[in-house]
C-alpha cells in the first residue's frame, strides 16, 4: 500500500510523532493527523509582493525544498491552476499550502498563502493576511521597492503582521541586492541587515529563509475558548461535491463528522470531509487551532457560504463570532448582457449561473440585475478596478461556457437631492432630472507613482492633463521618484495606466486608493441614435471637456454602425442641449436608372416616391447598434 508523504506514520493504535503523523481509515485512505502539543510549532504566512516579483516562482522553490513537490512533478507557477493565470503570467487567487521542514530536530507545519501582487487583486491579499501572523515580502532586486510592494507591506503592518524581506532575483545580471536592501530600510523601515538574498530561480537562499520562517515567525495565538470558531476566508463550487470551504481555525477542534452552524447564516451541515492541500488534497481527521485546510459538507446552495463567516459546533456553539472582513468597495461599474451572436446565443439564466458561481469564487465581485431598451435583460457589475473586470469577463466566458456584451465601465458617484439625501450612482442612467439634485461628487484617489528620475516631466503633464492636484515628490534613490498625486478616478479607469506605461517604456509602477468624493462640475452627456437615446452609451464628464469627449465618441461610433437604407443622426446632449453630431449617410439605390429618356418630371416622379419611402422607414425603422460600438466609449482618440 502506497504510503503518505509524511514519513511518518502509525498505525490506528500507535501515538502519531512530532507535528505530522498518519493514520490508516477504515477505507483504506492515508488520512495525516497533527499532534495537539504541537501548535507553537505552526507557522502561519504570506508570500507578498509587486506584480512580477517572483512570488510564484518561490513559492514553487519552498514546495520543492520542503520535498512537498518532487523534481519530476515540479513545474513553473506550481500553484496558479487557472488557464488565465499561466498564460498571463500573473496570480489571480490566492492558493493555501500545508508543508513541513525540519529545523534543529524539530518538525514545523508551514501554511502559506501565495497572493497576487496587482492592485486590483488587493482585497485577495487583504484575506490571506488576515489568516496569517506573518508575512514575507518579496522585492525584485533589479527593480526594487515599487509602488504595490508599499501598498502591501502596509497592509501587513496594519494587521500587526511580523516581516520577512527577501531581496530575490540575484542571480540576474543586473541585480543590485545591495541597494535594494537599503530603498527597503528607508521606505519601508525594515532593517537591511534583516534582508534575505536569495534567488528562486535557481534555489539559492531558500533553506535560510524556510529557517527564518520557522524561527523568527510567531506561532498561533493561544486558543480563547474550548468551542469552535474556524474563520472562511475563501470558498469555490465543485460540481460533484458542492461548496468546498477554506478555512482557518482558530480555536476548539473540527472533527469528520461533526454537525457545524454558519454563525452568519445560521445554517446547519454534517461535515463530510476535511482536509489539507499538501499541494495535492490530503484528508485528515480532525483540525485544531492555527491550522488552515478545506472543509466538505455537502452544501449545494451558493449562498449559504460567506466568506468572513464563522464556523462553529451546532452541539456546543460558541459565544462570540471571530471578527470577519471588511466589505469590498468596488469602484468600477459596468454592464454585462448575454450575447446574442448568432449561433453562439446564450440565455439570461446561463448567465445568471455563471455568475453566483463566480461570485462565490471571488467575494469582491458583485452583481445585481438590470434591464435595457438596447440589450435586454443583464447584469449591472462592480470590480475593483479594469484589470479585475477583465478578467472577469474572460472567466465567465471560459469556466461558465457563456458569450457576453460588455459596456464601458464608469464609477461611482455620490449625489446630493435638493432634499438633503445623500445617493450612490452607478449608472449615469440612473440619474435623475438635474432640478431635483443639489450636486454631484466623484471619486478622488491618492495615486503614488514610481518613476525614473528622467520620466518626471511627462508624468507631471499627463497627470494635470488628467486634472490631477500634485501634493508631493520624494527621492526613492539617485535614479528613481516617488510621485503623488489626487486624480478624480474617473479619469484613470481608461487608459491612464497605459499611458503611464508607454511613456515610460514600461519602468513606472503606481498604486492607488480612494481618498473621498469631491463636488466638480460634472454632467451626463446622452447618447441618441436616429432620435432613440441609449441609455448603455450615457456618460457622465466634466463639463469644460465634454464637448470634445463626445464629439470622439461620435467619430467612432459612426464607424462601427452599418449604414442602413435610410439616413442615422448620431447626437450628444446635455439635457435639451445637442452639443455635438455625426451622420450616417443612407444607402442610396439609383431609381432612376431605367428612365433613359422622355420628361425630367418622371425622374422626379421617382425621386419623390424614394423619399417618401426613406421617410417613412426613418420613422419606423429601428438601428441595429454592433457589440463593438458599446466600448467605442473607451477610447476616443484623444
Amino acid at each position: 500500500m502506497a504510503r503518505s508523504g509524511y514519513d511518518r506514520c502509525s498505525r490506528p493504535s500507535e501515538k502519531p510523532v512530532g507535528v505530522f503523523g498518519c493514520v490508516i481509515g477504515a477505507s483504506g485512505a492515508v488520512i495525516v493527523t497533527i499532534n495537539p502539543a504541537s501548535i507553537m510549532q505552526i507557522r502561519n504566512f504570506s508570500i507578498i509582493a509587486h506584480i512580477d516579483h517572483g512570488k510564484s516562482t518561490l513559492a514553487d522553490r519552498l514546495l520543492q525544498s520542503t520535498h512537498a513537490v518532487s523534481d519530476r512533478e515540479a513545474r513553473e507557477q506550481f500553484l496558479d491552476d487557472m488557464d488565465l493565470e499561466r498564460e498571463r503570467g500573473i496570480t489571480i487567487k490566492a492558493s493555501a499550502v500545508t508543508v513541513k521542514h525540519m529545523v534543529d530536530g524539530e518538525e514545523f507545519m508551514l501554511n502559506f498563502i501565495d497572493t497576487p501582487g496587482h492592485v486590483d487583486f488587493s482585497y485577495e491579499v487583504s484575506r490571506a493576511l488576515k489568516a496569517c501572523e506573518g508575512a514575507v515580502l518579496v522585492v525584485d532586486s533589479t527593480q526594487g521597492v515599487e509602488a504595490q510592494t508599499v501598498a502591501n507591506a502596509y497592509l501587513a503592518i496594519g494587521q500587526d503582521l511580523q516581516l520577512i524581506p527577501v531581496v530575490n532575483k540575484i542571480d540576474l545580471p543586473a541585480a543590485q541586492p545591495d541597494e535594494v536592501a537599503m530603498e527597503i530600510e528607508q521606505i519601508l523601515g525594515l532593517p537591511a541587515e534583516d534582508c534575505i538574498y536569495c534567488s528562486a530561480k535557481t534555489g539559492e537562499g531558500i533553506d535560510e529563509l524556510l529557517n527564518r520562517i520557522c524561527r523568527d515567525l510567531p506561532g498561533p495565538r493561544p486558543p480563547e475558548t474550548d468551542k469552535l470558531r474556524a474563520l472562511i476566508f475563501d470558498s469555490h463550487y465543485d460540481d460533484y461535491r458542492g461548496v468546498v470551504v477554506y478555512i482557518r481555525v482558530f480555536d476548539g477542534r473540527l472533527r469528520v463528522g461533526d454537525k457545524i452552524r454558519m454563525m452568519g447564516s445560521g445554517r446547519t451541515y454534517f461535515c463530510t470531509e476535511l482536509g489539507k492541500y499538501t499541494p495535492k488534497p490530503t484528508k485528515v481527521a480532525e483540525m485544531g487551532p492555527g491550522e488552515t485546510g478545506y472543509l466538505i459538507a455537502s452544501i449545494k446552495t451558493l449562498a449559504d457560504v460567506r466568506v468572513g463567516d464563522t464556523v462553529t459546533q451546532d452541539s456546543n456553539p460558541a459565544a462570540k463570532a471571530l471578527e470577519g472582513y471588511e466589505e469590498p468597495k468596488q469602484m468600477v461599474f459596468c454592464d454585462f448582457y448575454p450575447s446574442t451572436t448568432e449561433g453562439k446565443g446564450n440565455s439570461f439564466e446561463e448567465l445568471r449561473d455563471a455568475m453566483e458561481r463566480l461570485a462565490l469564487n471571488d467575494a469582491s465581485f458583485t452583481y445585481q440585475p438590470v434591464h435595457s431598451e438596447a440589450l435586454g435583460f443583464g447584469f449591472r457589475c462592480g470590480f475593483l478596478g479594469l484589470l479585475h473586470m477583465d478578467i472577469i469577463q474572460e472567466r465567465l466566458e471560459r469556466e461558465g461556457g457563456v458569450e457576453v456584451v460588455q459596456t464601458a465601465p464608469t464609477v461611482t458617484y455620490q449625489l446630493e437631492l435638493t432634499s438633503g439625501e445623500v445617493l450612490e450612482v452607478h449608472n449615469p442612467a440612473d440619474l435623475p432630472d438635474p432640478s431635483t439634485w443639489r450636486e454631484l461628487k466623484e471619486p478622488i484617489v491618492r495615486t503614488e507613482i514610481i518613476v525614473p528620475r528622467e520620466y518626471v516631466g511627462d508624468i507631471m503633464a499627463l497627470c494635470m492633463a488628467r486634472r490631477g492636484v500634485f501634493k508631493s515628490q520624494t527621492a526613492l534613490s539617485e535614479t528613481r521618484q516617488m510621485l503623488t498625486w489626487e486624480i478624480p478616478l474617473a479619469e484613470i479607469i481608461y487608459d491612464f495606466y497605459d499611458k503611464l506605461k508607454s511613456m515610460t517604456r514600461g519602468y513606472a509602477t503606481m498604486d492607488y486608493e480612494i481618498i473621498g468624493f469631491n463636488p466638480e462640475r460634472l454632467a451626463k452627456v446622452d447618447i441618441l441614435i436616429n432620435g432613440a437615446p441609449v441609455e448603455a452609451l450615457s456618460f457622465i464628464a466634466y463639463r469644460d471637456t465634454a464637448d470634445k469627449r463626445a464629439r470622439g465618441l461620435l467619430v467612432k461610433l459612426k464607424k462601427e454602425i452599418d449604414r442602413h437604407q435610410f439616413e442615422i443622426p448620431l447626437q450628444a446632449a446635455i439635457g435639451g442641449k445637442v452639443i455635438a453630431r455625426e451622420t450616417i449617410k443612407a444607402m442610396r439605390k439609383n431609381v432612376t436608372a431605367k428612365c433613359y429618356g422622355g420628361d425630367v418630371s418622371r425622374k422626379r416622379k421617382l425621386l419623390d416616391k424614394q423619399k417618401k419611402g426613406k421617410a417613412k422607414m426613418k420613422s419606423i425603422g429601428s438601428v441595429e447598434v454592433p457589440q463593438e460600438a458599446f466600448m467605442a466609449v473607451l477610447d476616443t482618440g484623444e
